[in-house]
């Protein structure tokens, strides 16, 4: 049955239509927020699949170009890949929702939000996160939301919601937050240095609209919702798991404490080897091939058991650090000869090399997306190779998680970057994990941060990243332990990662994953406080001694830059018909020249003496030919009353007469002058028709003077 809901969000309206779509989907909702309009599906296998021990959640952001009037610019005129930022958003939505699903829940669910129109004043990725939250809450899908977000701006100090595209251009916070109507289940952020009371003001001020906006769906969902279906439980065997505990569980928390992750990992494997082979003795063969996998989750189950409860009840980590204790830190730069900038960033097992290489305006990405970004003059790319965790895996190109870390540490560096009219360069930075005990998002801002400076980009302020976790009691939401800088482990077992980039000033990214059903406000303040003191020790005690600021001089093997500004109207002069001019000067000096629409121009090379000659070159072309300015011409052609002499200014040329070439009578103009011939004529009138009049004939009196 079709029916429509209209609620208000940030002062426009938001609708939710339903019953009219895709009717063979388990929950299908048009989301239409102004002229936005998203339309998300949500279905579920019926059955659960087979050898797999976690949830089998997919979360698809589809941007059609048709949605802003674009037909796409490949050659198939068919959407590809998704962007990097369809991926982003992709992430964003999975996020705050995969929390609330069932943990003993293994069938697929496929969430699909497909943008179909956008406005570019009302976000078609907050429209796609409150209808996969709609969709699933009507749907019969098991599903304990729901959850709703919005974007947060900071606008001439103001905190807004939902900001406008002009808003947004102008906005000093880009924060998106979700959550339930009880707690915050997802924060991602890039900020220009905004201090942690202000970003927990502008959570806590989105939190008030997604508690308005999950109470409306709870309306929905009561009016509409289908019954939630059976399912097939995947808890593990109580007695399996009964077993291992009471058999296993001194033995596992002597496993686990080790501070170096090849040796632990080893331990638990030889743990879970020895439990399966008791639990095989003792109850036969048959009865543990049909126990495999509970086994497997068993033990699990009981080395979380073991982390958790030594952190919450002894305040002591695997790796023996005291709780807000950071691993070991050291840093290098300059490591690699011939690149622009380099640095190696290491924090315990973890360690990350960033290299950082600067390049034309003309070299900055392209973007082909819905929104109104076309390109990018910063880009920021993480690699995770299977080295890092030493796994053999062949490589197979960047997935969701290494595009997502890669966009965190490019929102905490832009905010720092010169602008371009100060440092006129694409930059690129790549950070290589070299190895990997978490953290590895974090490692790549600090290790950035020190390649840039390395580079010699004169960036404000540097930046460094930590991470803080949680153990939580499940009975009581105010009764938790924090821990600064977690590693792999207690990520995995932990309850969240709140991971936070910065400088001494102020926040600049914040991204966080969290695995319980949410997040306090006290949480919260208490992470930001954390991750402050712990960024000052970082830069501080650790980045700062190795390199102070940027270096006063980009690499050598980095482009030079000389940069002029030329009127509009000579662009099309120093290009000259099909690139000839330009083309020319490039060709003569090995330069490579970048002209912006407004005219200003960049002259790229490792060779200062050749952009300075190439400089020249173009500021002849563009200067103006006035009565008295003297000009270094050549020569083009020879008539019996005189010669034509190119004056270099745009294809200009004048007429030197016979008897303005010499103060001697010149009989014929050969005698003196020949095709080709440079020379430095006076211009002494531009007659009503534009023709131009030339004189030598003085400047070689003054010369015969000052030689004699």
């Amino acid at each position: 049955m079709f029916k429509v809901y209209e609620t208000e969000l940030a002062g426009r309206k938001l609708t939710f239509e339903t019953g009219k779509m895709a009717g063979l989907a388990n929950g299908s909702v048009l989301v239409r927020y102004g002229d936005t309009c998203v339309i998300v599906n949500v279905t579920a296998s019926k059955e659960p699949r087979d050898g797999i021990d976690f949830f089998p959640l997919s979360v698809d952001y589809e941007e059609k170009l048709y949605a802003v009037g674009k037909i796409p610019g490949s050659y198939t005129k068919r959407e590809g890949k998704p962007s990097d930022k369809a991926i982003l958003t992709s992430r964003a939505i999975d996020r705050p929702l995969r929390p609330l699903f069932p943990k003993d829940f293994r069938n697929d669910v496929v969430v699909v939000a497909t943008v179909l129109s956008v406005e570019q004043d009302n976000s078609p990725e907050i429209a796609a996160m409150i209808g996969a939250s709609a969709a699933l809450s009507i749907s019969d899908i098991p599903f304990g939301g729901p959850t709703a977000a919005v974007n947060v701006g900071l606008v001439d100090g103001k905190i807004v919601i939902n900001p406008t595209e002009e808003q947004r251009k102008i906005s000093d916070l880009t924060l998106t937050v979700a959550g339930t109507q009880e707690k915050i289940a997802m924060i991602e952020a890039g900020a220009n240095e905004v201090p942690d009371d202000v970003m927990l003001e502008a959570i806590e001020e989105g939190h008030k609209e997604i508690k308005k906006i999950c109470a409306f769906i709870e309306k929905m969902k009561e009016e509409i919702g289908k019954p939630k279906f059976e399912y097939k439980s995947f808890a593990v065997d109580e007695d399996v798991y009964k077993f291992v505990l009471e058999n296993y569980e001194e033995e596992m928390k002597e496993a686990v404490q080790e501070v170096d992750k090849e040796i632990r990992d080893e331990n638990v494997s030889k743990l879970t080897d020895k439990i399966i082979a008791d639990y095989t003795e003792k109850f036969g063969e048959e009865l543990a091939e049909e126990h495999t996998s509970d086994l497997g989750e068993a033990v699990y189950k009981v080395e979380k058991k073991c982390v958790r409860d030594m952190i919450f009840y002894e305040h002591k980590r695997v790796d023996g650090r005291a709780i807000d204790e950071i691993r070991p830190l050291s840093c290098e730069v300059g490591l690699l000869p011939r690149v622009h900038g380099s640095a190696l960033f290491t924090r315990g097992q973890t360690q990350v090399l960033s290299v950082a290489t600067l390049g034309m305006m003309s070299e900055e990405q392209s973007l082909d997306g819905i929104d109104t970004e076309e390109t990018k003059r910063y880009m920021h790319q993480y690699n995770f190779p299977s080295y890092s965790v030493g796994e053999a895996r062949p490589s197979r190109g960047p997935g969701r998680r290494e595009i997502g870390h890669g966009a965190l540490a490019e929102k905490a560096l832009v905010p720092v970057l010169p602008s371009e009219s100060e440092f006129p360069y694409a930059i690129r930075v790549v950070s290589e994990v070299l190895s990997s005990n978490g953290s590895t998002s974090q490692a790549s801002i600090c290790g950035s941060t020190l390649a840039l400076m390395d580079a010699g980009v004169p960036i404000k302020r540097p930046v460094a990243g930590i991470s803080t976790g949680l153990v939580t009691n499940p009975e009581d939401e105010n009764d938790y332990v924090m821990l600064t800088d977690i590693q792999g482990l207690e990520d995995f077992f932990g309850d969240m990662d709140f991971k936070v980039g910065g400088t001494e000033k102020g926040i600049t990214a914040i991204q966080v994953d969290i695995k319980a059903d949410g997040l306090s406000y006290e949480i919260i303040k208490e992470a930001f406080e954390r991750t402050r003191i712990a960024r000052k020790h970082i830069l501080e005690d650790v980045m700062l001694p190795v390199i102070s600021k940027p270096r006063d001089e980009i690499s050598k093997y980095a482009p030079r830059i000389v940069t002029t500004q030329i009127k509009i109207e000579k662009i099309k002069d120093v290009i000259g018909t099909g690139g000839k001019t330009i083309n020319k000067i490039i060709d003569e000096t090995g330069v490579k020249i970048d002209i912006e629409e407004d005219g200003q121009v960049f002259i790229y090379s490792n060779n200062q003496e050749k952009a300075q000659e190439a400089l020249e070159m173009i500021e002849d072309i563009v200067r103006e030919v006035e009565v008295n300015g003297i000009y270094y011409g050549e020569v083009i052609k020879i008539a019996p009353f005189g010669a034509f002499i190119d004056l270099g200014c745009a294809g200009k040329e004048g007429l030197l007469h016979i008897s303005k070439i010499s103060k001697e009578r010149i009989k014929n103009v050969e005698d003196v002058l020949h095709v080709g011939d440079k020379v430095t004529v006076r211009v002494t009138d531009i007659d009503e028709q534009g023709r131009i009049n030339l004189t030598m004939k003085d400047l070689v009196e003054n010369k015969d003077e000052n030689e004699e």
